[in-house]
């Protein structure tokens, strides 16, 4: 990984689960913020509160879990776990994923079959819609400092975030053809680069 410095620069050493429990519990915690748009949350949590990452290994660490099948969370939380506890450590972390907010959405799904139909309740998740982008679009724009040690630096790195988001947003192409086109491209760039 990068490095053993946290994310805010301070020179202290980046910090580790105590165990086992403490993987689960974070993880649970985490799981059960994230309603609608986790990446502010994981960020926040991983990043500057627990300090189990750097930001620039938070960015690797999700761009790899974006491109894996599956939710990205709960790829980055089995990465993160195996990381510390190897396989006990990644199926500990998925757990915490899955387990409570399971039963939660459970529970949703019975309270939403009786109020679907309520208008009120339309409006409310229209409203949950737009707090998510919004958590999203913060985000991104908390981590853009990280692409300073990008080695594509960060006039490329914003061309290509501005040319998937077009791709996507304007021209309606699949998601998985964006990724093979820019994601290949950009990993030719950095090899070049790097070589």
């Amino acid at each position: 990984m990068s490095s053993t410095l946290d994310a805010a620069g301070e020179g202290l050493p980046l910090a580790r689960p105590r165990s086992r429990t403490d993987l689960f519990i974070s993880f649970t915690l985490l799981a059960l913020q994230g309603f609608g748009g986790v990446l502010a949350v994981v960020q926040r949590e991983l990043v500057e509160n627990k300090r189990w990452m750097t930001r620039e290994e938070f960015i690797e660490e999700w761009a790899v879990a974006q491109i894996m099948p599956g939710p990205n969370v709960i790829n980055l939380s089995i990465t993160l776990g195996s990381r510390y506890f190897g396989l006990s450590g990644a199926l500990v972390a998925l757990a915490g994923m899955i387990t409570f907010p399971l039963l939660l959405v459970l529970a949703l799904a019975l309270a939403y079959a009786e109020f679907a139909s309520n208008p009120h309740m339309a409006g409310a998740l229209r409203g949950m819609g737009a707090v998510a982008a919004g958590l999203i679009t913060a985000t991104g724009l908390k981590l853009m400092p990280a692409l300073k040690r990008n080695v594509l630096g960060v006039p490329c790195s914003a061309a290509l975030g501005v040319a998937s988001f077009a791709a996507i947003a304007w021209f309606k192409l699949p998601l998985l053809w964006v990724l093979l086109a820019l994601g290949g491209f950009a990993c030719v760039l950095a090899f070049r680069k790097l070589a």
